[in-house]
């Protein structure tokens, strides 16, 4: 059974972030090093912004690697095609009303990972209590969910993906 609360990528993202990877573990590693090594011939540490700057980007660089790793570990790969059958899948771009709002006040969501981002759409996670309750719905139903001011109803108003 696979954890629900692992992300589900599409293979290209997969793919881009396997590759983001070797690319950090391998070019990245040794480009930092390099800067580092170079800051260090400047002399004194304790004042050398160069230094403390290549340690920083050094302690980022390796922080996205630990992201990764543990993210490719337990992601699991989704069909791209899925989110085109006409139900909420990972992947799709959905289109809600929120019970109470006027027929014309929406908002899209991007249903899936954040390393899958589309533009500047919101990501929703397939596990977060919104995911699950779109996830195999249709446009036209509507869905409650549990959220931490209480229960709330949204229609699904347009799929995409």
């Amino acid at each position: 059974m696979s954890d629900p609360a692992a992300a589900q990528l599409t293979p290209d993202t997969y793919d881009r972030l396997q590759a983001e990877l070797a690319d950090l573990t391998s070019r990245g590693r040794v480009e930092v090093a390099a800067a580092i090594e170079s800051a260090r011939a400047l002399g004194d540490l304790s004042e050398n912004g160069d230094y403390h700057a290549a340690k920083d980007a050094q302690g980022k660089m390796e922080s996205r690697i630990r992201q990764l790793q543990r993210l490719l570990k337990t992601a699991t790969v989704v069909d791209a095609n899925q989110a085109g059958d006409g139900t909420v899948a990972a992947g799709s771009v959905v289109t809600l009303r929120y019970d109470g709002d006027s027929d014309d006040e929406t908002t899209d969501f991007f249903v899936g990972s954040i390393e899958e981002r589309q533009g500047d759409l919101t990501v929703v996670s397939p596990g977060s209590p919104l995911g699950r309750a779109l996830l195999g719905h249709s446009a036209g139903e509507a869905v409650e969910y549990a959220a931490p001011g209480g229960t709330l109803k949204v229609e699904i108003v347009r799929i995409g993906s």
